[in-house]
């Protein structure tokens, strides 16, 4: 891997990390006594430090290092992260992005002086959580009774009167002139090293390693009567290029169970982690592993290094627990990584452009095969097959990612926006683990973001007029997924009052867009939200109001083959629905032919064919209607569609397709059957077909075109409703 590449992961890992902290200090808002999240929000923080100082990214490593400062703070208890402190990270997270962003750009060396500003503001900001000079005095006096308070405790291991020292450095310690050694070496001027372990799991294979990098850490254990205040001027100089956990003498097992915790490295032994940790030393781990030694060759009954450490009472107990759970920890992460693998985007889309090539050639094969009528061949085509049908699932599931990455931003959203307004807003997250193409996620994000910051603004009403409406002054914006038929459903709802549709008629009727007196179903009057520059809103906000936006919604969805529909009652609040395909890449097709030229639908569309006689459909042109076991559905004959000159067969074929819970059949010439498709986009020769989605390559080098069923549903309502079918 070459230095641009390692960039880029770096970029992209960083930016991860920047959405895990954002999520992170949104979930302590709600719960903030959970340590566990604070944990996780002060590791994110500082694996961007760590990785940023490691590219060369001074910009972002320094400033993200105060807020790691800060973090460390709240971690300890010393700092309570409150709401005010909780905005304050919000807004370094951005500044932290803007930072990234400039880096990715190349301009942020030297920094523009808003850049700057906005930094330097935020800094002092986070000031009065840091620990300064002028309270440090104040904090010793407070830090001295707490460690005194821990020795008092008594109840960590016995005999343990040493000071633990924790040290890890970073890699480019080296680079910036500092040496490890003599700040390790200034200790012996303080007491006695009595045990140095050298942790080396960070250490690369020889032929990776960077002699100008440092990839050392140290635990260490001193006796020397000193202070922590004494031990940690040490490393003064090196403070910013390495990470110092200290322990007291006789402190109590808590303080050693969290270093366990959050030990940085991953040793698969306990026997390791015990020793890293500081709570027993190489000699005594080699003894204990001397009694298990003795054991095995006396044939007893092998014995645990954790019981033999407790049994000896080398540690306690919860300690060893803690380990067993590290250890635990550690080997789940090596399983889940294993498991998965970092894949370029471009690599991955080559990789679906050369299967769906394969898919092609192979339909090509099996076609030949048919037409040669050699039986051997048609087998070996049709194994042939299903495994390139197994290699595009798979191919295609490699695409697949959950829909709750997305969801998970517009946490952040509601709440600024919400505070902004003077709202009070939940966001109800459900579906979270649906999965749908990856392509897909990301063009679909705006689109939801508009729905999402229209809910906040014309959806939920403040506090005070929702009590006066009889609802709680807490409004719920729902952000569900699920899978529907071949296809996935996300419904953006909020508990407002819902939309009012006597404004929508008498707004419509303003701009021309329907007569005083025109009759329009439910859904044609929600339908018309989506007309470019169609507003209700009485006050246009800086959020909303323009009218600009539900247009480009609503295009934006059906350039991805989706249909929008919108649900609301008159104080039952609103929701927007979007039914999307899985894919847009390769789908299961269903084939059939009308005159000369061949169509497809998605075979997770088609419900079932029907077979009929020419003759029961004389007499009706265009669409219309029939009698399917008792129930309406409303059918269109492609060959009048497209205008299909000559003879039509005796018989015919009706494809019964569904999307977006409404049916509708058509009417075919002949069924060929199932059929790998891969879509390739119709030419601007085509821009004015909508009821076609693309074309695709058949086996034999012939094009077929694919029909986009929800447009042509649409169509067939709209033909059979002007032809008064429906009353």
């Amino acid at each position: 891997m070459n230095l641009d590449s390692m960039k880029q992961t770096y970029f992209t890992e960083s930016r991860e990390m920047l959405a895990e902290m954002e999520y992170l200090l949104l979930e302590i808002e709600k719960a903030p006594e959970d340590e566990e999240l604070v944990n996780a929000l002060f590791r994110a923080v500082h694996t961007i430090k760590g990785s940023s100082g490691m590219f060369g990214v001074r910009s972002v490593e320094s400033f993200t290092h105060v807020a790691e400062n800060v973090l460390d703070r709240v971690r300890k208890k010393e700092v309570a992260l409150d709401v005010e402190l909780s905005a304050a990270l919000l807004a370094c997270h951005d500044h932290i992005t803007a930072l990234l962003d400039l880096h990715q750009q190349g301009a942020d060396d030297p920094l523009d002086g808003e850049t700057e500003k906005r930094g330097a503001a935020l800094i002092a900001r986070l000031g009065r959580y840091t620990l300064d000079a002028k309270t440090a005095d104040t904090s010793v006096d407070e830090m001295k009774r707490k460690e005194a308070a821990e020795a008092a405790a008594g109840n960590g291991r016995e005999g343990n009167v040493n000071w633990h020292i924790s040290l890890r450095f970073n890699r480019s310690v080296y680079r910036n002139g500092l040496d490890p050694f003599p700040f390790i070496n200034y200790l012996r001027g303080m007491g006695e090293v009595v045990n140095l372990v050298t942790v080396i799991d960070g250490m690369p294979p020889i032929d990776l390693m960077d002699p100008e990098q440092c990839y050392l850490g140290f635990e260490i254990d001193l006796n020397a009567e000193t202070t922590k205040e004494t031990i940690e001027s040490a490393f003064e100089f090196v403070r910013d290029d390495c990470q110092i956990r200290i322990i007291p003498p006789k402190s109590g097992i808590d303080l050693y169970k969290k270093l366990i915790q959050d030990l940085p490295e991953n040793p698969m032994n306990i026997g390791e982690i015990l020793t890293q940790s500081g709570t027993i030393t190489k000699s005594e781990l080699a003894a204990v592993l001397a009694i298990q030694s003795g054991a095995a060759v006396e044939e007893k009954e092998p014995l645990r290094i954790g019981e033999i450490i407790v049994e000896q009472k080398i540690a306690s107990r919860e300690v060893v627990e803690a380990a067993l759970e590290k250890q635990k920890q550690n080997r789940a992460m090596e399983e889940k990584n294993k498991r998965s693998m970092r894949i370029d985007g471009e690599r991955l889309d080559q990789l679906i452009n050369f299967v769906g090539e394969l898919v092609t050639a192979g339909e090509n094969v099996k076609q030949l095969a048919a037409q040669n009528g050699d039986g051997e061949l048609m087998e070996s085509a049709d194994r042939m097959s299903r495994l390139i049908e197994e290699i595009r699932e798979g191919a295609m599931n490699m695409r697949m990612v959950q829909i709750g990455e997305t969801f998970r931003k517009f946490e952040r959203v509601v709440r600024d926006l919400g505070r902004e307004q003077g709202k009070e807003i939940d966001l109800a997250i459900s579906g979270a683990d649906a999965e749908l193409d990856k392509t897909i996620t990301e063009k679909i994000s705006d689109p939801l973001m508009h729905l999402v910051r229209n809910a906040i603004d014309h959806g939920i009403a403040p506090p005070e007029v929702r009590r006066s409406q009889g609802r709680p002054p807490r409004g719920v914006i729902r952000l569900h997924a699920y899978h529907e038929t071949g296809s996935i459903v996300i419904e953006v709802s909020d508990d407002g009052g819902g939309l009012n549709r006597e404004r929508i008629r008498a707004r419509a009727v303003e701009r021309g867009l329907i007569t005083a007196g025109q009759h329009l179903s439910e859904n044609e009057m929600l339908q018309l939200i989506f007309k470019p520059g169609f507003s209700t809103a009485e006050n246009v906000t800086n959020i909303s109001g323009r009218g600009v936006g539900m247009d480009v919604v609503k295009r934006n969805i059906e350039s991805l083959r989706g249909v929008v529909e919108v649900e609301s009652g008159d104080g039952a609040g609103t929701t927007v629905r979007i039914q999307l395909p899985l894919t847009i890449a390769i789908i299961d097709g269903f084939m059939f032919r009308v005159g000369e030229l061949t169509y497809v639908v998605p075979l997770d569309t088609v419900v079932e064919c029907v077979e009929f006689v020419r003759e029961d459909f004389e007499g009706m042109k265009g669409g219309s209607f029939m009698n399917l076991r008792g129930s309406v559905l409303p059918f269109l004959s492609l060959r009048e569609f497209f205008r299909e000159e000559g003879e039509p067969p005796a018989r015919g074929n009706v494809i019964v397709v569904e999307y977006a819970r409404r049916k509708a059949g058509l009417v075919v010439d002949k069924l060929v059957g199932k059929f790998q498709t891969v879509i390739k986009p119709m030419g601007k020769v085509f821009s004015g077909m909508h009821w076609l989605s693309g074309s695709t390559i058949m086996g034999t080098g012939g094009v077929a075109y694919i029909i986009d069923v929800p447009r042509m549903i649409m169509k067939i309502e709209s033909i059979v409703e002007k032809e008064g079918a429906i009353a």
